[in-house]
């Protein structure tokens, strides 16, 4: 996606896009280790940093040694494990507070309400932070030009969003059935694990564990495979070297993820939960994607006036009313607004008249 953008807007936005995005991928990548090293606590009450650290050191390895091949054998098996451990799961967790009329009887009203939310990460505003990253997302979108086939991309597609669609009900229903069962939790980091170790027997809540370290691992090899090819094409190939061989951009991606690992598993043991790290990465991918991508695909004439003008003020927008104006608004969502903000400036930019060229010279 960063890499075609340069066909459609030119080389500036292109690279400030790469740089923006992979800032937020190493936020995401820490949140998949804060979540895995958290199970590992729950389990063994080892540290976060050693957590991190051991779920960091084994997708790092794995995934500079076998490339995009091995994650995807990694990711068919990490897929089955992830299936059959929530499908087994999910029922017996449910039956042990009582069905789903006990774990209903215990929501408030709103919960039915489809129009509620509580403010940013809740509702609307959460789909209008993460929805538009799966149309945008670089990771989702390099993987499929490593297809054998149209054939295959259909298919790998097709099943994927499958995958997600049963998957997308498991942790929020294991979710409901903390919040019955365990209701004095306070870390959201630790409630799955919490809640599968506790109200289901040892083997069946050891597979549960099994199926979201998987996730976990699967998505931290998918952020490495963004970090690592953004870092060798689209910066090392397009700006440091262009005339770089397969050999050369091999090695300089599998030190990029290198350092991509170390700085996730630093930046998991700086943050605090989970839902923070992911915010961080949606909202810049958002904000610096959805509008130049949606827009180029709407309007023809478009140029990298009209996409630096949306990146530069909704990243400003975003960060000004993150700091400054959710203390006193807190029910203003930073990322809602910067999307709202560079769709304005990408339109106002629009309706400017471009210069002819040549008419500085004139």
């Amino acid at each position: 996606m960063i890499f075609r953008s340069e066909y459609r807007y030119g080389p500036t936005v292109r690279g400030v896009a790469v740089v923006l995005v992979g800032l937020g991928s190493v936020a995401l990548l820490a949140g998949q280790l804060i979540a895995g090293a958290a199970i590992l606590n729950v389990i063994t009450g080892a540290p976060r940093w050693l957590g991190a650290l051991a779920g960091g050191a084994v997708m790092t390895i794995y995934f500079t040694a076998g490339g995009l091949l091995g994650s995807a054998w990694v990711n068919t098996v990490q897929l089955v494990v992830m299936l059959v451990g929530f499908a087994i799961a999910l029922p017996a967790a449910t039956a042990s507070v009582g069905g789903l009329h006990a774990i209903f009887a215990t929501l408030p009203e709103s919960f039915g309400q489809i129009g509620y939310s509580a403010g940013p990460g809740s509702g609307w505003t959460l789909l209008a932070l993460t929805g538009p990253a799966f149309i945008v997302s670089p990771g989702l979108i390099q993987k499929s030009w490593g297809a054998s086939s149209e054939r295959a991309v259909r298919r790998g597609v097709l099943l994927n969003a499958a995958a997600l669609m049963a998957f997308a009900f498991a942790p929020v229903m294991l979710g409901l059935v903390a919040r019955v069962a365990i209701p004095g939790l306070t870390d959201p980091n630790t409630v799955l694990p919490t809640v599968l170790t506790r109200q289901l027997p040892p083997w069946l809540g050891a597979l549960a564990l099994s199926a979201i370290f998987s996730t976990e691992v699967d998505t931290c090899d998918a952020i490495l495979f963004m970090i690592s090819t953004s870092a060798s094409k689209d910066i090392y190939k397009r700006y440091l070297r262009p005339s770089a061989t397969d050999g050369q951009l091999l090695r300089v991606a599998r030190v990029s993820a290198l350092i991509g690992g170390a700085a996730g598993v630093v930046l998991a043991v700086v943050l605090q939960t989970v839902i923070g790290a992911l915010t961080i990465f949606y909202s810049l991918l958002v904000v610096t994607l959805f509008v130049p991508v949606v827009g180029g695909l709407v309007m023809r004439r478009a140029t990298s006036r009209e996409a630096l003008a949306a990146i530069a003020v909704g990243i400003g927008t975003l960060f000004v009313v993150r700091f400054v104006v959710t203390p006193a608004m807190p029910r203003l969502d930073p990322t809602l607004t910067g999307l709202v903000a560079g769709a304005v400036a990408f339109g106002l930019s629009a309706l400017v008249p471009h210069r002819p060229a040549g008419a500085a010279r004139a």
